[in-house]
């Protein structure tokens, strides 16, 4: 009975772990929405006349330029 207590303990802890872990990269990822926001807002409405943004569209701009522009996928041939 204790080995099937000591089981689910580790798989509680790991799930625990796994939803910190995407709690945290969340996070990091609203906070660098506020830059996105505030060079968005300061730049565009003035120089483009586009609209300014909220910091849920700066997080949506800032999730789509994390995949479109994958970092790790380009290998130059030198």
């Amino acid at each position: 009975m204790s080995n099937e207590s000591t089981e689910l303990e580790k798989v509680i802890v790991r799930v625990v772990a796994t939803l910190g872990v995407i709690a945290c990269l969340a996070g990091i990822g609203m906070l660098l929405a506020f830059p996105i926001k505030w060079t968005w807002n300061a730049t565009m409405p003035y120089l483009f006349g586009l609209p300014a943004l909220t910091w849920g569209k700066a997080w949506c701009v800032n999730f789509l330029c994390g995949v479109l522009i994958n970092r790790g996928s380009y290998k130059s041939e030198k």
